[in-house]
Parts: structure tokens; C-alpha cells; sequence
């Protein structure tokens, strides 16, 4: 959501101190002349699906003729490797991954000495990540993490912050990182919980809860995707819960979320596929970084902070992209 007002945010949060039948979920568009992009998404989840939609909506503007072969690995990283090496096979034009597991699939099968360009979108470190070569680039949804953690502290005092991560994720263990250098230049204690999958967060989120004030949760793909059991878990402990995604809040309990639009990374992935497409080499692009405020949403949910006993100052209420108040949704 693009308004003016958003542009004064992280200025305002400163000053107060991310074939068919052969992939389960994967479809497919009959190919016809032009180019072929394969794109591969670890899982089916709002944040992620907004980046595909949005790549696509944004090719569309460009005049080029595209098919589009859309696949997903629901969670599974042998799926991942698999759906790359169906686009090896199909020689698609441009192999492009949605979130880290996704794209350092594709990176292996496309290596430096094939020609086909790897476009990834919603990686948090290409670096760490290990994407980074002549014929890879892409959008990096790296958030604003110390300034998250400023203003959880900020609004809540919180002394003890949770956070609950996928230690198999390159971004998961990153933004954990990240996490912590804040929490330590802050002066709050840090309990972090790993997980290895989606089913493990709920237990995740039982085993820190009496011992935290809040939880964050950063955009890490396996922990985001089970956004809704950590709400259940707050919500019963009356605890409070911070989203780095604000994608996924809708009608649950997260009463600070504040990240990415990830539709805006979907645009800005077309837009480096688009430069390729017309010559340019992937290498030359590297990682793009969004660092525009207008890109990002904060969203407070008032209903769920009165209820915890907290006071969401006006001037954030004014710069926010949400509110939810009374059991209903502000746009603003």
C-alpha cells in the first residue's frame, strides 16, 4: 500500500528510539512463443504468493511474451531440487525462486557455467545464502530488524523477547542473528527457540512463552507460515506478538506487524527478470535491496493492545498502513 504519509515511518519509528501433476500444488500454463520462466515458491503462504502474483502483474506492463510455468515444493526442500531440475529439462529461459531454499535449489542446477539466469526474490542474505555468481540476481526482503526490536521495546517495555527461528534456513538463522545483536544493544534478553519444521512451532512457542514478555518473528518462510498457532499461544498467555510479515495477520491476535509489502518485492522481481529478458546479465544486477519506507506497512492491532494493557502512540497510529480497532479493519 503506497500513501505519503507512509514515507515518515521509519523516520517517526527512529525518533521515538522483512509437469502438472508431477509438483503437488505446482500448475502450469501451456508454453507458447516467447520466453518460458519457471518460477519455484518453497510454499503456498500470503507473503510468497504476493511475490508471484506480483512478478507476473508487473511483466505483463512490459510487452514481453511470457508463459510461465508456476510450481511450489510445499515445504519440501527434495521437492525444490526436483521442480529445478524440471526446469533444466524443460530449458526454461529464466529459473526464478521464491525464498531461499527455493532459489538455492535452483542455483545448483543452474550453475555459473550454464547459461540460464537464477532470478530470486524474498532471500533475506544472498550472501550467506550462497547466491551470489555471474548468473544470479535478485531481491533481497532484508527488514529493518533493530528498528522492529526499538519499537516492540518502545510500546511495550518488554525486558524478555522470544523469537522462534528455522535453524535449517540460512534467513531464519540471519535474522535470529539479528535478533539478538538488538536485543543486546538494547539491554533485553533474548530466548530463542529452533525449529527444524512448521509442525514444530507451535511446541516452539509453548516451550518459551512463560519466560518472554513478547515474541518476534522475523520473516523466516517455516515460522511464518505457522503464524496462527504462535497467535493461539500468545493470545492464551496474553503475551505479546510481533510480525515481521504484515501479509499474514488478518484476524488473528499480532498486535504489532510491520515488514514488507511483499507484492512490492514481487514487482521489483519482475522488473530485474524484465532487465535480463533484454540483455542485461544477471551478474552485472546482484541484490537489489528495497530501502523506500512507502514499500513497507506497519499495521497495530488497538483492540489487542488494550486488551494487554498498552497504548499505541498517535503518531504511529497516524503513520500506520492498519489499524485494527473494534473489531474492524482502518486502512489508512
Amino acid at each position: 500500500m503506497k500513501r505519503t504519509r507512509n514515507l515518515l515511518l521509519i523516520g517517526l519509528v527512529l525518533s521515538l528510539i522483512c509437469p502438472l501433476a508431477l509438483f503437488a500444488g505446482g500448475s502450469s500454463e501451456a508454453k507458447g512463443s516467447g520466453y518460458r520462466v519457471g518460477v519455484s515458491k518453497l510454499l503456498p503462504h500470503p507473503a510468497l504468493d504476493a511475490v508471484e502474483q506480483g512478478l507476473q502483474d508487473y511483466l505483463k506492463t512490459t510487452g514481453l511474451e511470457i508463459s510461465y510455468d508456476l510450481q511450489n515444493a510445499n515445504g519440501d526442500i527434495s521437492t525444490a531440487s526436483s521442480i529445478a531440475q524440471k526446469f533444466k529439462s524443460d530449458k526454461v529461459d529464466v529459473a526464478v525462486g521464491i525464498a531461499t531454499p527455493s532459489a538455492q535449489a535452483l542455483s545448483q542446477v543452474f550453475p555459473p557455467t550454464v547459461s540460464t539466469p537464477v532470478i530470486f526474490s524474498a532471500v533475506t542474505d544472498a550472501d550467506e545464502a550462497g547466491l551470489v555468481a555471474a548468473n544470479i540476481a535478485g531481491v533481497s526482503d532484508m527488514n529493518p530488524v533493530e528498528e522492529q526490536i526499538k519499537l516492540l521495546i518502545d510500546i511495550t517495555g518488554a525486558t524478555r523477547i522470544g523469537n522462534i527461528y528455522a535453524s535449517g534456513e540460512a534467513n531464519g538463522v540471519v535474522l535470529m542473528e539479528m535478533a539478538k545483536a538488538a536485543c543486546a544493544k538494547f539491554g533485553v534478553e533474548f530466548v530463542a527457540s529452533a525449529i527444524s519444521n512448521s509442525s514444530e512451532v507451535k511446541m516452539a512457542a509453548q516451550s518459551i512463552i512463560d519466560r518472554v514478555d513478547a515474541i518476534y518473528i522475523a520473516t523466516d518462510n517455516a515460522v511464518i507460515s505457522a503464524l496462527a498457532s504462535i497467535d493461539d499461544v500468545a493470545t492464551k498467555a496474553n503475551k505479546v506478538l510481533f510480525s515481521s510479515d504484515p501479509s499474514g495477520v488478518e484476524g488473528l491476535n499480532v498486535m504489532i506487524a510491520w515488514g514488507f509489502d511483499y507484492y512490492n518485492i514481487g514487482i521489483e522481481t519482475g522488473k530485474v527478470i524484465e532487465r535480463v529478458l533484454k540483455g542485461e546479465k544477471a551478474g552485472d544486477i546482484g541484490t537489489v535491496y528495497i530501502t523506500d519506507p512507502a514499500k513497507f506497512e506497519l499495521w497495530f492491532n488497538l483492540d489487542t493492545a488494550a486488551k494487554l494493557g498498552y497504548t499505541v502512540p498517535q503518531s504511529l497510529q497516524d503513520a500506520a498502513a492498519v489499524l485494527i480497532k473494534d473489531g474492524k479493519k482502518i486502512s489508512q
